[in-house]
């Protein structure tokens, strides 16, 4: 069984490394299914596959010269702190109405993102390096919050408004990809702390998604086109956004 879930996260690695995200959001419930105990074994291998995806694809597009620090670093500092703030403000707003509002934005970027795809993608990105440090503390400020509230991930709100900024899009998802490492990894130490380890489960489909991010990011840098990029995430964000809908109903 080990084997087949290592082969089926090879390929969502693959995926979600060319979008510049964890993948925790898939990994999760398709160890759920499979019938792992959740607190102990899901949430700590779900952080430790979401980092390694993510610091796999990072590295890569580091050594490419994709990766923009300027925006990505003020982003994972201010993302961190205000999450604890949005933590806090859940007690004071009703959390149907924080996922029905969330859910109709994210529908919104996601038909936003395939009805753009063909957009003319700009040749480098805009503003000067204190502007775009600027952008993304700003972007953090927003995405922590909303994560804090909503008790989620912010990786997958991270490209599409990096685009809507003016980033071409491969760089935004390269971007991304190195925001989502820290929160990861923060996460995942503290369960091996208090004990939750599953070694033979983490190092098998450890292995798994660093060998299928590193093969994403291949075909991403070299075969795939922005309009195909865009596309993906935009119907990712279409997926996302109807669970959350249907969750409410």
């Amino acid at each position: 069984m080990v084997v087949f879930i290592a082969v089926l996260f090879f390929f969502l690695a693959f995926i979600f490394s060319m979008l510049g995200l964890g993948g925790a959001m898939v990994y999760n419930p398709i160890l759920v299914w499979f019938g792992y105990d959740f607190k102990t074994v899901v949430v700590p291998v779900g952080l430790l596959l979401n980092g390694l995806t993510a610091v796999s694809a990072a590295w890569a597009y580091y050594r490419k010269g994709m990766v923009d620090f300027n925006a990505a670093l003020p982003l994972m500092i201010t993302s961190a702190l205000a999450a604890i703030a949005g933590a806090y403000t859940t007690q004071f707003i009703s959390t149907e109405i924080l996922l029905g509002l969330f859910s109709i934005a994210v529908l919104f970027a996601g038909g936003r993102m395939i009805l753009l795809s063909n957009a003319t993608e700009p040749e480098a990105v805009r503003g000067t390096a204190r502007q775009r440090a600027v952008w993304g503390a700003v972007l953090g400020l927003g995405i922590g919050f909303i994560a804090g509230m909503l008790g989620i991930g912010g990786g997958f709100l991270i490209v599409p408004l990096l685009i809507a900024m003016g980033y071409p899009t491969k760089l935004a998802a390269a971007t991304s990809a190195f925001t989502v490492v820290l929160s990861s990894f923060t996460g995942f130490f503290s369960h091996l702390a208090v004990g939750h380890v599953d070694w033979a489960l983490m190092i098998t489909l450890g292995i798994a998604v660093v060998i299928g991010s590193q093969a994403g990011v291949h075909v991403m840098t070299t075969r795939m086109k922005p309009r195909q990029l865009k596309q993906m995430f935009g119907v990712l964000l279409l997926i996302i956004g109807v669970k959350m809908v249907w969750g409410l109903l």
